[in-house]
């Protein structure tokens, strides 16, 4: 009789469940942190919108009256919504805020 060497059964079910169990304990945590990360990435667009803003301001002489004023010339259309889905404007004291 020939010598066969490969994987039992119990063996790859022993494995399956170490995959699983791993998948399990990660999964939570991955989602968990990916909330944490779109409002970091939020906070980030909006420092990079308010120094938009005093360029324009240095270029112009004049605050911009919305956000739609700073697309195209110093924006792209992507740069007024937040990772997390918030639409960023510039309020009337000239604060920029996601809501």
């Amino acid at each position: 009789m020939k010598n066969e060497r490969g994987f039992t059964l119990i063996e790859m079910m022993v494995v399956l469940l170490v995959i699983s169990v791993l998948l399990i304990i990660t999964i939570p945590n991955v989602t968990k942190h990916n909330s944490t990360i779109n409002e970091k990435g939020c906070d980030a667009l909006i420092k990079m919108v308010e120094a938009q803003i005093q360029a324009y301001e240095i270029d112009k002489g004049t605050p911009p009256a919305d956000i739609n004023a700073l697309v195209d010339e110093y924006l792209t259309t992507e740069q007024t919504t937040c990772p997390n889905g918030n639409v960023i404007s510039i309020g009337a004291d000239g604060k920029v805020a996601a809501n």
